[in-house]
């Protein structure tokens, strides 16, 4: 049953808009509601986006990232901006294979990593064949300007449209240089709520400029989903 969730979870996310007139960021569709779509948003012991603190030192294997593909579109969902990715591009964690499917954004950042809120957060959402999902959470704090960033958003698309990426560029380019790492189990950060999701919250962040930080916040609003309780879980810190 698990793993039919998770399926029909990363299905929802994909679907854009399926969703839009049900839940959203403000007023009644605003996150203290979303327990009525989907009543795990409410009740879960395990949601994200979490204050990764209190975290356990662990010796953990490096993350195996394989992107070998590109960035070639951008939708705006009405929740966020999502790209579109093509090509062989794979992490592989717990002897799994995990398919990156898409990345999206957060203005602010959803995670905080030491009560530290970052103006952007992407989240690069991977599947292996049974439905399960891994997250990695890559933040941007202000500073200069990403080259990516600025092919990513030369265009922006209106609300449910979508466009080519002009200058298509490596996935890859994307992550920092640096891939230390914090584990810990949650779920995806809008309803369906879904919890069983491994989430990679990288420690280095990446930059971006106050203007890029502008196009992005005019473009999706403020999309950010509360800090949830941390609970019972274990946060570990890569050694």
């Amino acid at each position: 049953m698990k793993k039919i969730i998770l399926a029909v979870s990363v299905g929802a996310l994909f679907s854009g808009m399926a969703q839009a007139s049900e839940w959203g960021y403000e007023g009644e569709n605003g996150p203290e509601h979303w327990g009525h779509v989907a009543k795990i948003c409410e009740t879960g012991k395990n949601q994200s986006p979490i204050n990764v603190t209190n975290t356990i030192k662990s010796d953990v294997k490096p993350l195996a990232i394989q992107y070998q593909g590109q960035v070639t579109a951008l939708t705006n969902n009405g929740h966020t901006l999502q790209a579109t990715v093509t090509g062989d591009n794979v992490l592989t964690v717990d002897g799994k294979r995990f398919e990156l499917k898409q990345f999206h954004f957060h203005t602010p950042s959803e995670n905080l990593i030491k009560s530290r809120q970052y103006p952007l957060e992407a989240h690069f959402v991977h599947q292996d064949s049974e439905g399960n999902l891994a997250v990695i959470a890559v933040m941007f704090e202000t500073g200069a300007a990403d080259d990516e960033l600025a092919k990513l958003t030369h265009t922006l698309p209106g609300k449910g449209d979508s466009v080519s990426i002009a200058q298509v560029f490596p996935v890859k380019n994307l992550l920092p240089a640096t891939q230390n790492y914090y584990r810990f189990n949650g779920s995806l950060t809008t309803p369906p709520c879904s919890e069983g999701v491994r989430w990679f919250v990288m420690k280095q962040p990446k930059t971006l400029s106050a203007e890029q930080e502008s196009t992005l916040v005019s473009a999706m609003g403020y999309n950010n989903r509360p800090v949830q309780m941390q609970n019972a879980r274990t946060v570990l810190d890569e050694m």
